[in-house]
């Protein structure tokens, strides 16, 4: 192998002069060392060899291509390809032995393989969408009976609206022909004395019955305009409650665990004053002799005094929270009924205005109605 090399690198024509048994047997030991050797260093050198003899001689290049003795050479160079690590020198050669024609061959049948699949996949297709398009027809063909009746049955709804309507439209005109005509008829009857009460009477009953529409239009009118202020108002009142009772309680909390800033200091003279006090009192009460148990059990009564004194001082404090509650409560529900007050006479005010335009305009009509030929 380090022949050959030497002898491509100084004058590579002189291959072409050697017989061709000679070259056969060459070209055979570079073949065997390549598919043969299990030293990849050797095939490797191999490869190269046999790459640049097939790139610088086209007789070589020729007899790999054409001679029978060499003719599984290239399925042999494809299963060593993945096998090896110099695939790209391998990958060359491959190339190199196979002919033009036969690779136009091979992409043909490539060609014809794609395209077979291509139709084999699109009828599989086809006949998947023939199989379904019953079941989309009789779908389609739901929908749009169901899509029509739906359709008729509004229009059916509309058409009984309108002559519902129209129906009662008659029948109100009819009430109204029939209770003028009534009137009138009564007003024949009565006598003539009497029409005067019995028109103060209509006027009346008309009066409230107008009233009574008014009121209620307006309560609800004035309601729908009162009503954002009002929750407004409510929850301005309660967030001002939390408030307080929050300040509140953290005040206390901070009266209870204030810290202790201790005496003031003591002069001289004070101290001695004291110190008099005390030794005139322990004169004038002479305590007894206190055992060590005696002592204990008169700290441990102390102890105990002290731990329900401040029990029931936190139940005190959760009590006198709870009334400051119930007074905060009470003093939000009494200022919403004030404001229900005013809002009352408000309406009655409006009321009585409403009653004195109705009877003006019952008047009015009234002398229209006499007064007409």
């Amino acid at each position: 192998m380090t022949l050959l090399q030497n002898i491509l690198q100084i004058n590579s024509g002189n291959l072409l002069k050697i017989e061709g048994k000679a070259l056969h047997s060459i070209l055979d030991e570079i073949l065997f060392k390549l598919l043969s050797t299990p030293s990849p260093v050797i095939r490797s050198t191999a490869t190269k060899l046999l790459l640049v003899l097939a790139e610088s001689h086209q007789e070589i290049l020729i007899l790999l291509r054409l001679s029978a003795c060499y003719k599984g050479l290239r399925s042999l160079l494809n299963k060593q390809e993945t096998l090896t690590e110099f695939s790209r020198e391998l990958r060359q050669l491959v190339d190199l032995l196979t002919p033009k024609i036969q690779q136009e061959v091979e992409e043909q049948k490539l060609h014809k393989a794609a395209c077979l699949i291509q139709a084999y996949w699109k009828g599989f297709q086809t006949r998947k969408r023939l199989k379904k398009l019953p079941s989309a027809v009789i779908a389609l063909q739901r929908s749009f009976r169901a899509k029509r009746t739906k359709m008729l049955l509004e229009l059916n709804r509309q058409k009984e609206e309108e002559d519902l309507r129209l129906r009662l439209q008659l029948q109100k005109q009819r009430a109204m022909r029939l209770s003028r005509e009534s009137r009138l008829s009564m007003l024949e009857i009565i006598h003539p004395g009497q029409v005067e009460k019995y028109n103060r009477e209509i006027e009346e009953k008309s009066a409230l019955t107008i009233q009574k529409h008014w009121r209620g239009y307006r309560e609800r009118k004035n309601f729908r305009q009162q009503r954002p202020s009002l929750t407004e108002y409510k929850a301005a009142v309660t967030l001002q409650r939390a408030v307080l009772k929050f300040l509140a309680k953290c005040r206390k909390k901070k009266k209870l665990f204030a810290s202790w800033h201790g005496l003031q200091e003591l002069t001289d003279a004070r101290r001695v004053e004291l110190k008099q006090q005390v030794d005139d009192y322990v004169k004038r009460h002479p305590g007894s002799q206190m055992s060590d148990v005696a002592s204990r059990e008169l700290h441990a009564q102390a102890q105990e005094r002290l731990q329900h004194y401040f029990m029931g001082r936190a139940i005190e404090e959760r009590a006198q929270q709870h009334r400051e509650a119930l007074m905060a409560q009470i003093s939000t529900n009494i200022e919403q009924l004030m404001s229900m007050l005013y809002i009352c006479l408000c309406f009655i005010n409006g009321i009585t205005h409403a009653r004195d335009v109705a009877s003006k305009i019952f008047r009015s009509a009234t002398n229209s109605l006499y007064s007409s030929p």
